[in-house]
């Protein structure tokens, strides 16, 4: 095993995280449900990487957090960073640089939108951008990408100028790192979780995740609070 993982979060913060979920689920629902992927996430990474090999970027309060007592319970053994820079390419790009200096490279460096991504993959994803001294990529299935792992920390100095969240942004990156001299090796690719379609989806394909058993309970929720005007119309 070589190398080290970086995970990039936000705090679960209901209002904050996981907006995009709130018309199906409630703001304090998809604040649950943006817990349950980090907690995924950060489960999966510790199991790939060991102590002193595994830091989290994070941005945002977490005393605030849904589920914080167990996010924090999960982070221990974790090098915990705040994330610096204006941008999201700022961030990202200073989040390899920490990774690279304080636990090493390849650095294996996800998001929290993935929670069904495993510890098997990441160990993966590390050694192929050792034995091709390569940064690996991975496309996400909006356009963007999933995964980036650099062999040096320089290489994610690319990000400063690629424009985020953007269907072209996994395209732009590649070109990005080819221009720089840097040819990504291509991972797989994944969805990550930004709406209520990619929930259902993600849900269904890993079942056993704490996100997937959060989504269920919280859809029921949602279910229920909506029959529940008609079923007290129709009680005596």
């Amino acid at each position: 095993m070589r190398g080290s993982v970086l995970v990039m979060a936000k705090a679960p913060v209901p209002g904050e995280a996981k907006t995009r979920l709130a018309p199906v689920v409630g703001m304090h629902g998809a604040a649950e449900l943006a817990a349950a992927s980090l907690l995924d996430t950060l489960t999966a990474a510790a199991l790939a990487y060991p102590v002193g090999r595994r830091v989290l970027a994070l941005t945002g309060d977490l005393a605030r957090a849904a589920r914080a007592e167990e996010i924090r319970a999960v982070l221990e053994g974790w090098l915990v960073v705040q994330q610096g820079g204006q941008s999201f390419g700022a961030r990202l790009s200073d989040g390899h640089r920490q990774a690279h200096r304080l636990a090493g490279g390849p650095v294996v460096q996800i998001g929290m939108d993935t929670p069904q991504v495993s510890a098997s993959l990441l160990r993966h994803l590390g050694d192929l951008a050792h034995t091709a001294n390569r940064p690996v990529l991975g496309p996400a299935a909006d356009g963007g990408w999933w995964v980036l792992v650099t062999t040096h920390a320089s290489q994610a100095g690319v990000l400063t100028g690629v424009p985020m969240s953007r269907p072209d942004t996994g395209r732009l990156t590649a070109a990005a790192l080819r221009a720089a001299g840097s040819e990504p090796v291509e991972a797989g690719l994944m969805r990550d979780v930004d709406d209520a379609d990619d929930a259902a989806v993600v849900a269904t394909q890993a079942p056993h995740t704490a996100f997937a058993r959060q989504w269920r309970r919280a859809t029921a929720r949602a279910e229920g609070a909506q029959r529940a005007p008609g079923e007290a119309e129709d009680s005596p």
